[in-house]
């Protein structure tokens, strides 16, 4: 089992920037992918941006120049950062981490951006 615990978030007017974190906990395999997807009201959940163990990104291309993810695997941690937000930016970020074929996911942190 692996546990996902998000930190930040929050409320942000348009333009500005927030840095979501993720830590994770448990049987956490040498190589595994970690990332961030999106779910607004009313909409399927939606790929922001992954990274793999050795470094490899990839991003939605609703975020890409904007949203920069990185990791720490000696802390097994995973965080976002996100700039130049947008009003359709608003939605609940959830930490996602592939640990073989198993994912997992965090418990979601609101982000909500003001126009």
């Amino acid at each position: 089992q692996v546990q996902l615990v998000e930190s930040g978030g929050g409320l942000v007017q348009t333009g500005g920037s927030l840095r979501l974190s993720c830590a994770a906990s448990g049987s956490i395999s040498s190589t595994n992918v970690m990332g961030w997807y999106r779910q607004a009201p009313g909409k399927q959940r939606e790929l922001i941006a992954t990274v793999t163990s050795g470094g490899r990104t990839n991003y939605g291309d609703s975020v890409k120049g904007r949203f920069t993810i990185s990791r720490d695997n000696a802390k097994n941690t995973v965080t976002l950062q996100m700039n130049g937000l947008k009003p359709e930016d608003t939605a609940v970020y959830y930490c996602y981490s592939l640990q073989g074929f198993r994912a997992y996911w965090g418990q979601g942190t609101q982000v909500t951006v003001s126009s």
